[in-house]
């Protein structure tokens, strides 16, 4: 139905002219709907660009949304506007004190060449996870935040000889999924990463009951899969991207020898061919989430 955000936001004009509807804050206090309440841990580089690739897909739910921006406080947000960062984003613990969420999704981060424990947010990371697996209906990793979950599963992360960077097809294997039932038995979807999981270790970890794998791909693996007990699913892909994001990407790197040429994607007449895939995988989600707020209420 619609977003709630600042009327201060500093994209306001791009939701709308993305045909994005949206009410202020004050507003959304004098109605009697409740929203549902996102929380978004965004620790991307350029996060403030970043932002508006998570708003496009949550603003098309029939559901009121409520985004909340969450930081890290062992983070140093060196790409980002501290004014920015400082306005719109708080803590895990005041975005949680008064209220729970309804879900939660963990960005992918700069971060895949390091073990994780090296990563100086690490213990944060491991602390907001395991808060929210007890609280919110749902939280979705995307790209390192799938990896981040996928370890705490006991899959450690595999870094690759070459960057897997392009747009590769998935193909859906759970087709009667709460989330995946909704989705093509064949889609498209960005991949932009140096590490991932490797195959016989997820099916391992399928085996031992860890997780439920739920879309493969020749080039990229298991993309796609879940907890057994669906609190967390992960997305090894950036769903999420708009082909501007993904062409920023691939024009930075073009002359970088040690990042292969992007794949299936002309950065200079960029095309979104996964669209459909990222609308459907998130209001699913989101859905997913009402239902589970729903039974519980």
């Amino acid at each position: 139905m619609t977003l709630i955000i600042r009327s201060d936001y500093h994209a306001v004009h791009l939701i709308e002219k993305n045909g994005i509807k949206w009410i202020s804050l004050d507003q959304a206090k004098v109605q009697d709907i409740r929203p549902l309440r996102i929380g978004i841990l965004n620790i991307m580089p350029l996060g403030e660009q970043y932002e508006l690739n998570l708003l496009n897909p949550l603003g098309l739910s029939i559901l009121q949304i409520e985004p909340i921006w969450i930081k890290l406080q062992s983070h140093v947000y060196k790409t980002w506007p501290e004014e920015h960062l400082d306005q719109l984003y708080s803590t895990y613990e005041d975005a949680t004190k008064d209220y729970p969420l309804d879900g939660l999704i963990v960005t992918g981060a700069p971060v895949e060449h390091l073990d994780f424990e090296e990563v100086i947010y690490w213990k944060e990371i491991v602390e907001i996870i395991n808060h929210a697996r007890k609280t919110c209906p749902s939280t979705l990793g995307l790209c390192w935040g799938a990896m981040a979950l996928a370890y705490m599963a006991k899959v450690p992360k595999f870094t690759f000889k070459q960057k897997l960077f392009g747009v590769f097809e998935l193909t859906n294997l759970v087709t009667d999924h709460p989330i995946m039932g909704a989705l093509d038995d064949r889609f498209l979807c960005p991949q932009s990463r140096i590490a991932g999981t490797l195959n016989e270790q997820m099916e391992a970890a399928q085996r031992r009951g860890d997780l439920n794998l739920l879309a493969f791909g020749k080039e990229s693996g298991y993309s796609i899969f879940e907890t057994t007990d669906q609190k967390q699913i992960m997305h090894m892909g950036h769903p999420e991207y708009n082909s501007g994001r993904l062409a920023h990407e691939a024009e930075r790197d073009f002359h970088n020898p040690t990042v292969p040429k992007i794949r299936n994607f002309d950065f200079k007449k960029p095309e979104n061919v996964w669209r459909m895939h990222r609308n459907t995988f998130f209001q699913q989600w989101i859905r997913y989430c009402y239902m589970k707020i729903s039974l519980i209420d």
